[in-house]
């Protein structure tokens, strides 16, 4: 099994069409998370305490730990390569966040990167959201 694939974690993160095929290996769940994917900014943010909470009723229904990977979509260039979203990755660092919260917590070093960005970043994160390149471009079409 390749070290990409985050098998011995149990919060795995990762970008893409790419890492999401890396990380979903033996997964119970995997969560895209696409902010601003035809939303007003707030979706994925708004609903982390939420998907914490199905994460550890799913652990219980289970009996056992709760492996799920979290795939930041990130955004497409004008050649089709994968760009860096800071809304992709404060959304997802803020859903595995709450999941840390209800104590589903053994994260990979890149799961733990983000929860981190989040957490440094969660009193700027609406502003940082609305101020992307992302939002920005969907603000001008």
């Amino acid at each position: 099994m390749s070290a990409a694939s985050q098998t011995s974690y149990q919060v795995r993160f990762d970008w893409g069409a790419p890492g999401r095929d890396a990380i979903a290996v033996d997964a119970d769940a995997v969560l895209w998370v696409d902010q601003l994917d035809g939303a007003d900014g707030s979706r994925t943010l708004e609903e982390a305490d939420e998907i914490a909470a199905w994460a550890l009723a799913e652990q219980e229904r289970l009996g056992g730990r709760f492996r799920i990977a979290v795939v930041a979509a990130g955004a497409a260039r004008p050649d089709g390569s994968l760009r860096f979203a800071v809304e992709d990755l404060l959304a997802a660092g803020a859903i595995i966040e709450a999941i840390a919260g209800v104590g589903i917590d053994h994260q990979s070093p890149e799961a733990a990167a983000a929860a981190a960005a989040y957490r440094g970043l969660r009193t700027a994160t609406r502003h940082l959201v609305s101020a992307s390149v992302s939002a920005r471009e969907l603000r001008a079409e």
